[in-house]
């Protein structure tokens, strides 16, 4: 039996084909929850990087946060959590005067990332508005 196959079909299988590496598999996270100056602090880590960093009042409800953040990832308590990256991070949040160093996923087009790259260059404490970042990006911020 032959099978044709259109310009469109064939179009649209590159087209899909480009989407692929943009769908990730799910993922194991692992966390730890830790008392801050700010109640607690979860610090969701996968692959050796830091998915995700949330404050609040109560573990449980930052851990149903974590589930809702990451629906389709396995989210389990990491019992090896590495407590130097715990205790770097509750440190930052209890003395934010200090640069944060920490390794993060950052995940995102090319333009969030070069956004994102931008916003870390702030000191703390300072504020930016959208022209300055448009400037730091070679944009040019238009009014809404």
């Amino acid at each position: 039996m032959f099978t044709s196959t259109s310009i469109t079909d064939h179009a649209k299988a590159r087209s899909a084909d480009v989407l692929i590496p943009l769908i990730r598999t799910a993922a194991t996270i692992g966390f730890a929850v830790a008392p801050c100056s700010l109640g607690f602090v979860i610090i969701a880590v996968s692959e050796q990087l830091i998915r995700s960093i949330m404050v609040g009042d109560d573990p449980e409800m930052l851990v149903s946060d974590l589930q809702n953040e990451f629906p389709d990832d396995v989210i389990e308590v990491d019992e090896g959590a590495d407590a130097g990256l715990v205790a770097k991070v509750v440190d930052l949040i209890d003395r934010s005067d200090q640069a944060a160093d920490l390794p993060l996923d950052i995940r995102g087009t090319d333009f969030q990332s070069r956004v994102w790259d931008t916003l870390r260059k702030v000191p703390t404490g300072k504020t930016v508005n959208y022209s300055f970042l448009a400037e730091q990006l070679g944009a040019t911020a238009t009014a809404g």
